[in-house]
C-alpha cells in the first residue's frame, strides 16, 4: 500500500529515462469530464512549469479508446475495471492514483423516494420501487463513463439488471456528460449519480434544483488514476511529457493544488490528494486500494 501513496514514485522518474528527448510534440491528456468541467485541470495547468497540455474531455471509456488510437499520451480517468483491462492489454506503461472524492446520489427537493442517508444499494432499491409506483424517476449517464460504470455496478449490487431497467419508463438515459445529465435530472425532478465536484459546481451556479441525499461510503468512493500510455504499444506517444506532467501531479505542489481546489468557493475541496493518506486515514486508504485494485 505504501508505494501507492508516495508523492513521487521512483519508478516514474525511471520512466523518464526510457526514451531520449527528441523534440516531441505537445502533451495530449485524455481526461474524464469531471476533472475538466470543474476547472481542476486548468487550475493545475496554470501552475505547471512545462508546456501547457492539450486536454481532451471525454467519458473514461472513450478516453481509453482514444489512447488506443494514438490520440493521447496520458490518461486521467476513474473507472478501475476498465483501467485494469487497459493495463493488462499492454496499452499502459504505468498507472497510479492521483486523487479521490466521492460519488453522490442527488435527487429532487422533498426526496420522494425517501432515501436520504441510506446505504447506496438500499437507496437504489427504494428508487426503483418508487419509480414503478410513479413517484420517482432516475436519469442515467448512459455513456460508458466512469460514473456510468459505477452506477451500473451499484444497480447490479441492488439486484437489478440494467437492460431490464432500460425498458421501464421511470428509468431515463441521458447519453451525455455529467453536466447535461444533471440538467436533465433537475428538469425531470429525477435522481441521478454524480461526481461530487460537478454537482457542487452546478448547484453553486444555480443550474440545478437537486439536493444531495446519499453522500459517503465505500461504495461511493471515486478514485482517479493517471495512466502513462505505453509507447511500445502505441506509436507517437510523448512519454517524456506524460511522465513530467504526472510527476508534477504527484509532487507536493501538485497534491497541494488538488487539495485546495474549490475549498474557498464551495466550503470543501472538490477533490482530495492521496499523498500521506495511509497515515492520516488508514481505513480510507484501505478502501481506496480495494476499489482501485492495483496497477
Amino acid at each position: 500500500m505504501r508505494g501507492l501513496f508516495l508523492a513521487v514514485p521512483v519508478l516514474l522518474l525511471l520512466l523518464s529515462l526510457a526514451l531520449p528527448l527528441r523534440g516531441r510534440p505537445g502533451l495530449r491528456v485524455a481526461t474524464s469530464t469531471s476533472l475538466y468541467d470543474t476547472g481542476l485541470l486548468d487550475h493545475l495547468a496554470g501552475r505547471y512549469r512545462g508546456k501547457r497540455p492539450a486536454f481532451l474531455s471525454l467519458g473514461t471509456g472513450q478516453a481509453l479508446l482514444s489512447a488506443k488510437r494514438g490520440e493521447a499520451d496520458l490518461l486521467l480517468v476513474h473507472a478501475p475495471s476498465l483501467e485494469r483491462e487497459f493495463m493488462q492489454e499492454g496499452y499502459g506503461r504505468r498507472r497510479v492514483v492521483v486523487a479521490y472524492n466521492f460519488f453522490v446520489l442527488v435527487g429532487p427537493p422533498g426526496d420522494p423516494a425517501g432515501i436520504e442517508n441510506l446505504p447506496p444499494v438500499e437507496a437504489l432499491g427504494r428508487i426503483a420501487r418508487a419509480g414503478r409506483e410513479g413517484r420517482a424517476r432516475w436519469v442515467s449517464r448512459g455513456d460508458l463513463s466512469g460514473t456510468h460504470l459505477k452506477e451500473n455496478l451499484l444497480w447490479r449490487e441492488a439486484g437489478f439488471d440494467r437492460e431490464e431497467l432500460r425498458k421501464e419508463g421511470w428509468y431515463l438515459e441521458a447519453g451525455a456528460g455529467m453536466g447535461q445529465t444533471l440538467l436533465l435530472a433537475s428538469e425531470r425532478r429525477a435522481y441521478t449519480l454524480s461526481d461530487l465536484g460537478t454537482f457542487l459546481r452546478y448547484k453553486k451556479k444555480g443550474l440545478v434544483q437537486l439536493e444531495p441525499v446519499v453522500e459517503r461510503g465505500k461504495e461511493l468512493l471515486n478514485v482517479y488514476s493517471a495512466i502513462v500510455v505505453n509507447p511500445e504499444r502505441v506509436r507517437g506517444v510523448n512519454l517524456e511529457g506524460a511522465v513530467d506532467f504526472l510527476t508534477f501531479l504527484l509532487s507536493e505542489e501538485g497534491q497541494g493544488l488538488i487539495g485546495e481546489f474549490g475549498a474557498g468557493e464551495y466550503g470543501s475541496p472538490l477533490f482530495f490528494p492521496v499523498a500521506g493518506l495511509e497515515n492520516s486515514d488508514p481505513e480510507l486508504a484501505g478502501w481506496l486500494l480495494e476499489v482501485w485494485g492495483g496497477g
